[in-house]
């Protein structure tokens, strides 16, 4: 399928802040990322099943405070799509390794999605990169995720379900499938996009056609389709490397829709960290930095900033 969607360069300079677009050869991979702005560094890292494009609502307001960087996960957009490695220790070294290219010892740090697990991970792994942390609606894959119900067990949990609510995520199981997710979907991935913004938006208009054109494009080949599914192929092995971690000592934001809001106070809990804040993100379903673009600054703002007024 053609789709007729911008370069990724074009995409940049289009966003106020001078903003560039840019590789960088890190832990044996090609990463894409997208950089403007000025002031202390800030890293931010998107979900599946989008881009860096995810954040265009929201890079030139931060930019006015920092410098910017969002990044093309391993896997994702116009970073390479390696056959292995998606683990998210390994992606954790990744954006050590990244930030440590960007002329950085360390890095304010905000993640969708699977880029809130992965930035966990990184705080985990490599604290010393990671001056404080923000996950955006997703918890950490731990034990508990290997018994997630993926079945409604009645009419009233189907139709919530049929509503994208009630906590049945069917593509966590069905991209744990080899070779059929790429068979099925490949040139035809709008499908998928479509309905995930269907079901958690609460605003459809909040994503516009354009930013759907471009995912689709970026997921629409069975090699990207592979790639975007091993996050989530990875998850028990994610889960068994988070068993050896200690809690984590960064300082942890997580900003959740109102739907999930309930499970992620549970979910991020002491056994996590040390020192975490969970925030209601009014108005918003799990697409928060295009939804509500504008809370998501204010929250980021306030709990960076925060880290500056106490280390005065």
């Amino acid at each position: 399928m053609t789709h007729n969607v911008p370069t990724d360069a074009e995409l940049a300079a289009s966003l106020d802040g001078d903003f560039t677009s840019a590789y960088a050869e890190v832990n044996g991979t090609r990463l894409h990322h997208v950089t403007g702005g000025a002031g202390e560094p800030l890293i931010l890292l998107g979900g599946w099943p989008q881009t860096w494009w995810q954040f265009r609502k929201i890079l030139p307001e931060l930019a006015l405070r920092y410098r910017v960087t969002a990044v093309d996960l391993r896997g994702m957009g116009g970073s390479a799509k390696p056959a292995a490695g998606y683990d998210k220790k390994t992606m954790a070294r990744d954006i050590h390794e990244l930030i440590r290219q960007l002329g950085h010892r360390s890095a304010f740090v905000a993640g969708h999605d699977i880029g809130a697990s992965l930035g966990y991970h990184l705080a985990a792994n490599f604290p010393e990169s990671v001056r404080r942390l923000v996950t955006v609606d997703m918890g950490v894959p731990d034990a508990a995720w290997q018994a997630i119900t993926m079945l409604p067990g009645s009419d009233d949990q189907a139709a919530a379900l049929e509503h994208g609510r009630g906590g049945y995520p069917w593509w966590f199981a069905f991209n744990q499938l080899r070779e059929l997710p790429e068979q099925l979907l490949a040139d035809r991935f709008r499908l998928v996009i479509d309905w995930l913004y269907g079901h958690m938006l609460v605003d459809q208009a909040s994503v516009e056609e354009e930013a759907r054109r471009i995912y689709a494009h970026a997921y629409d080949s069975p090699d990207a389709i592979r790639a975007g599914n091993g996050w989530y192929q990875t998850m028990r092995q994610d889960i068994a490397d988070l068993a050896d971690y200690a809690p984590v000592t960064v300082p942890i934001l997580t900003l959740a829709g109102e739907e999930s809001y309930p499970a992620l106070r549970q979910q991020m809990s002491a056994d996590k960290g040390t020192d975490i804040r969970v925030v209601e993100i009014k108005g918003s379903g799990h697409y928060i930095p295009e939804e509500q673009p504008g809370q998501m600054v204010r929250e980021l703002t306030a709990f960076f900033e925060s880290s500056a007024v106490a280390s005065a």
